[in-house]
C-alpha cells in the first residue's frame, strides 16, 4: 500500500504530537517538558495544516488563473492556515513564558526535578 502526501502528514503529526504528550506526561525535568510542549504544538500545527490541504488545488491568492468565479473550485481552504500562523505565534508567546517560569523556579530551588516543587501540595 503507498502512502500518499497527505496521508504521511497526518500520520507524522500525530506521531510528533504523541511524543510530545509522551514528553509532557513522563518526563520530571521541566525544560524537558518545555520542549515535549513545544513538539506537541508544532505536530497539532502539522496535522491542522494535512487536514487542510486538497490534492491538485492552488493557494487562495485571487490572480490570473484563479478568478473570483472559480474561487471555491481551484484554490484551498485559507482557514486553516490562518489558524496555524496565529498557533505557532502564541506558541511561541507560551513557550517564552514557560521558559521565563522555569527560569524563575530555577533561581528559587536549585533544581528543575519537578517532584521538589511540594509547597503548594497538601
Amino acid at each position: 500500500m503507498k502512502l500518499s502526501v497527505e496521508h504521511i502528514a497526518i500520520l507524522s503529526g500525530i506521531l510528533l504530537m504523541a511524543i510530545g504528550l509522551w514528553g509532557i506526561l513522563g518526563r520530571k525535568n521541566i525544560l524537558k517538558m518545555i520542549i515535549s510542549f513545544t513538539v506537541f504544538d508544532t505536530g497539532l500545527n502539522i496535522l491542522i495544516v494535512a487536514l487542510g490541504y486538497l490534492p491538485g488545488r492552488t493557494a487562495p491568492i485571487v490572480d490570473g488563473p484563479v478568478t473570483v468565479e472559480n474561487l471555491s473550485q481551484v484554490a484551498v481552504d485559507p482557514v486553516p492556515q490562518a489558524l496555524v500562523l496565529t498557533a505557532i505565534v502564541i506558541g511561541f508567546g507560551v513557550t517564552a513564558l514557560m521558559l521565563v517560569y522555569a527560569l524563575k523556579m530555577h533561581e528559587k530551588k536549585k533544581t528543575l526535578d519537578i517532584n521538589e516543587y511540594t509547597d503548594l501540595k497538601w
